[in-house]
């Protein structure tokens, strides 16, 4: 790997996670009634997604709808059945209970999103009429309507949150 490709690969990495911890700093702002302060964790927050984009795209990590299908894929079958296993060992050999939750509904929601991305890779032009809605405790993902409740963590349908 040529300098400039790892280069790209950690500031895509630290992009991505500066952009997801800023939508966690926006949401304790918010809850902690600071409003403009929430905004702009959330401006940078966009503004970190953008970079973290720009630099996949110059990294060559986006390809083709079919190579990228299966590439999440390969990545949502890695991390339910190598990544998260161990971690949830480690959270349970820790007692950390809250890590432990985390973990498993992360492992437990990759299958469905591998479900997923594997009917899309064997027939992409069924996926137009979908509509989708994810969970926003355990990232539960369906297709169609939500659930009464979310069978992983209890949500009811009303909290599910609408992608469009």
């Amino acid at each position: 790997m040529s300098k400039t490709s790892e280069n790209l690969a950690n500031a895509f990495a630290g992009e991505s996670q500066a952009c997801m911890r800023y939508l966690a700093f926006a949401e304790k702002a918010d809850q902690e009634g600071y409003p403009g302060v929430a905004r702009l964790f959330r401006a940078a927050s966009k503004a970190e997604l953008f970079h973290a984009l720009s630099h996949l795209r110059a990294a060559g990590g986006v390809e083709g709808t079919l190579e990228n299908l299966k590439s999440a894929l390969d990545g949502e079958n890695y991390e339910f059945k190598q990544m998260y296993p161990g971690m949830i060992k480690d959270a349970v050999a820790e007692n950390q209970l809250e890590a432990r939750h985390s973990l498993e509904y992360a492992m437990s929601i990759e299958m469905i999103h591998a479900k997923m991305f594997k009917k899309a890779l064997e027939d992409p032009h069924a996926m137009e009429e979908a509509v989708y809605f994810v969970c926003p405790i355990c990232g539960n993902t369906v297709s169609g309507k939500p659930p009464n409740k979310c069978p992983y963590c209890g949500v009811d349908a009303k909290d599910f949150v609408e992608v469009v």
